[in-house]
């Protein structure tokens, strides 16, 4: 399907309208920017009636970040993101997570909830009506199996490739999240995401359900607190600057105390069904930024970040450029003369 269908548009002005719509179209899709959810129902992979947009309710545009605290609500753009005084000075990872998305019109109009929600994506699912149907489709849409791993016994593989995430979970962000009824509940954001695809675990999610949102939940805003003598940073790989998705992208923050490393903190996308946030780095702080660091922060990342061929580059080229990232990134933030 190339043609857009038929679908209805909401354009609530506050949070009461929102919630209504909410509470009155239990199926809608929320639309920010629509940068990758329109493409998807132009690809016939998603088909809302509708859509209900979330740009004019004032609580979901909130932007201040200061030496004190970060609060960032879902509307607020990638363009804001990059540009915001505030971040670019105290929350650095953040601002060039942000920059780093697509090009500029996109990001002029991808927004903070669309990036932390973005659907997974996969070689055999990110396809035309007409080739998914040729290849029988996949699990994550109408087919039986993932096509990626037809041996996965029901699990799907599909990758989630958002930037800020990562970002945001370094820099030990909550998230709340806005019930239909009102309600609030907030989270660590690394605990928004269960696509852990473990075949030992049914309970665990997949590519396929990848969040940790009730029914008719919404991401409200995001906040973190300034923590004094962080330093941070993002970098990625894509094939294309301007377009592409990243084959891996790390975010790093770490606390340096004369020639030790404190605090290590790394998590990484493009490469699992969740954004990874690295378990066992502090087992890497207390001494100097030695080579021993290095091949730690190697096996960790060997460890947790997946090898599955779900973009067309080989899955273990995308985990060895995460290691590399990583490594490249820690070392830019901890300087050794």
């Amino acid at each position: 399907m190339e043609a857009l269908p038929h679908f209805s548009l909401i354009t609530p002005g506050s949070l009461a309208d929102l919630l209504g719509a909410r509470r009155a179209h239990p199926g809608a899709q929320l639309f920010g920017g629509g940068t990758d959810l329109l493409v998807n129902v132009r690809r016939g992979i998603v088909a809302p009636s509708v859509l209900i947009d979330i740009n004019g309710v004032a609580e979901m545009r909130t932007a201040s970040a200061d030496a004190n605290a970060l609060e960032l609500g879902a509307a607020v753009t990638l363009e804001q993101i990059e540009r915001h005084s505030g971040i670019l000075e105290h929350y650095p990872v953040l601002a060039e997570a942000a920059a780093s998305v697509a090009g500029p019109t996109q990001r002029n109009m991808g927004t903070l909830g669309g990036n932390l929600c973005l659907d997974t994506r996969c070689i055999f699912y990110n396809q035309s009506e007409w080739w998914r149907a040729a290849n029988h489709h996949c699990l994550k849409t109408t087919g039986e199996i993932c096509h990626v791993a037809p041996k996965s016994r029901g699990v799907c593989f599909a990758t989630f490739s958002g930037d800020l995430a990562p970002a945001l979970m370094v820099l030990n962000a909550d998230v709340d999240l806005l019930a239909p009824n009102g309600a609030v509940r907030t989270l660590p954001l690394h605990k928004l995401y269960i696509g852990y695809a473990r075949h030992d675990d049914p309970a665990g999610g997949d590519g396929k359900r990848y969040l940790a949102l009730a029914a008719g939940e919404m991401v409200l805003r995001v906040r973190a607190r300034k923590e004094p003598g962080l330093r941070s940073g993002y970098d990625k790989l894509r094939v294309r600057r301007s377009i592409e998705f990243p084959l891996a992208g790390v975010a790093v923050a770490l606390r340096r105390q004369a020639d030790a490393l404190t605090d290590l903190r790394v998590a990484i996308t493009g490469t699992n069904p969740r954004p990874v946030l690295l378990e066992g780095t502090a087992r890497l702080c207390g001494g100097a930024l030695e080579a021993a660091v290095d091949r730690g922060l190697e096996q960790l990342v060997r460890d947790q970040v997946m090898s599955m061929k779900t973009t067309f580059s080989p899955g273990h080229y995308r985990r060895r450029i995460a290691v590399v990232l990583a490594r490249r990134l820690v070392h830019r933030l901890f300087p050794v003369p």
